[in-house]
């Protein structure tokens, strides 16, 4: 049995990767397809936009957190009952942890599904012919099978463009006009939205602007390939255990498959609720907590609750946000401090802000977390780290993990979806 699949990329970042994605995403959804959405990358902004416009969760498929296994194991898994599969890239198609590795071709060729490529051509016509040539060519074994140009607002410069994929031998599929009506605006590290009434009219809006000019009916027959194996090596954690999640406004970032691993799982608002839920482990993944700060220092009860949990021995992993919200203060960018949990002796502050990014290898005794960081927030504290952390290439990175009693904290966004038990052994020893 065949289904279309394919892999949106693009030459670079900034191209309209994301936009054609939630167009197309929408489009095939109101044709009344059950569209499987995948994201290339440590990003859980754009799964969560694509899992609203697929009405569909979205997983993310990342070979320097997951084993190739593993990342095979989870396309095949939500692939299974899908009509399409639609896969989205991460910067530009090569662009990898180091060198190509991890990146969106070695991904396509990894699942050996074919890319569409999505060419931002605003300033451009027959000269983006070598540009096709050398991507088509820079490895036979990665499969272009077609391409959509986009910021064209013209039939006369499409046609430039179509000469240019007759000559190199690549499908042209269309293009898209500019409309500012469906450029969705982004923050730090993704898109942001103003509301769920926002982002539903921009995400319609793009459905409809991209089936105007976009040949969806063809991209679908070109695109079409025998299912994945429905082959799964893949399995739940077993054991009966609660995790409470921290999921709102403030904090939401979260990647699917670390929550799939846990039976019984709750989720809470610590800017809402007043109490947590009955838990084994809290969970306080990252998000933006500093747009969000007097709405957190006001919940006096939340506040109050997780610091009785802490320091009563609960078992707590806290990302990025988490961490900064168990802190004792955070600074906004006007310099006000903001009281938070004061479970940990940390502050931290949007004052002079600056990026820390990247891939992060970690190593705690005898277990290994892979994950990503991605921040503008500075932390001070006079806490011990524990563990080793390493970059991409292997290079030891200053990354503070600490540790206090069985709270876990990091700025880093960790992944466990693969084998949780390596994240639950860290309370074992």
């Amino acid at each position: 049995m065949k289904k279309p699949q394919f892999l949106i990329a693009a030459p670079s970042s900034h191209s309209g990767k994301t936009t054609l994605t939630l167009g197309l995403l929408r489009a095939l959804h109101n044709r009344g397809l059950q569209v499987q959405p995948f994201k290339c990358g440590p990003d859980y902004i754009d799964t969560t936009h694509h899992t609203r416009a697929a009405r569909r969760q979205s997983i993310n498929l990342d070979t320097f957190m997951m084993s190739e296994a593993h990342v095979q194991d989870l396309y095949s898994h939500y692939s299974d009952d899908a009509d399409v599969v639609v896969t989205e890239g991460v910067m530009g198609l090569y662009d990898g942890a180091v060198k190509w590795e991890g990146s969106s071709a070695a991904i396509a060729l990894l699942l050996d599904i074919p890319v569409i490529l999505v060419v931002n051509a605003k300033a451009m016509a027959y000269s983006v012919a070598p540009l096709l040539y050398g991507l088509k060519n820079f490895n036979t074994d990665v499969k272009i099978a077609g391409v959509i140009f986009n910021f064209v607002n013209t039939e006369s410069h499409y046609q430039f463009l179509k000469d240019a994929c007759g000559d190199v031998g690549i499908m042209p599929l269309g293009y898209i006009p500019v409309n500012e009506e469906i450029k969705i605006p982004s923050r730090h590290l993704g898109l942001a939205l103003s509301g769920e009434n926002d982002y539903e009219a921009i995400v319609e809006l793009a459905a409809a602007h991209v089936s105007k000019s976009v040949d969806i009916d063809g991209l679908l027959a070109l695109t079409e390939k025998n299912r994945p194996s429905t082959e799964t090596r893949h399995s739940f954690f077993q054991k009966k255990f609660k995790i409470a999640v921290a999921w709102d406004e403030a904090f939401n970032f979260i990647y699917a498959e670390n929550i799939r691993q846990f039976g019984d799982v709750t989720y809470f608002s610590p800017i809402h609720d007043t109490s947590l839920p009955e838990a084994d482990l809290l969970y306080l993944a990252g998000g933006y907590p500093e747009l969000y700060l007097s709405a957190l220092q006001q919940n006096l009860a939340m506040r109050k609750a997780i610091r009785d949990y802490c320091e009563n021995g609960g078992r707590v992993i806290a990302e990025c946000g988490g961490m900064m919200y168990l802190g004792n203060v955070i600074t906004d960018q006007e310099g006000t401090r903001h009281d938070m949990c004061g479970v940990l002796d940390l502050e931290t502050s949007m004052v002079d802000s600056r990026l820390s990014l990247g891939y992060r290898k970690v190593k705690i005794e005898d277990a290994v977390l892979k994950g990503h960081e991605f921040h503008y927030s500075h932390a001070t504290s006079n806490l011990i780290t524990i563990g080793e952390v390493q970059n991409a290439r292997g290079k030891a990175v200053p990354t503070p993990i600490y540790r206090q009693q069985n709270v876990l904290a990091s700025y880093i966004h960790f992944y466990w979806g693969e084998d949780v038990a390596i994240l639950l052994s860290l309370w074992n020893k």
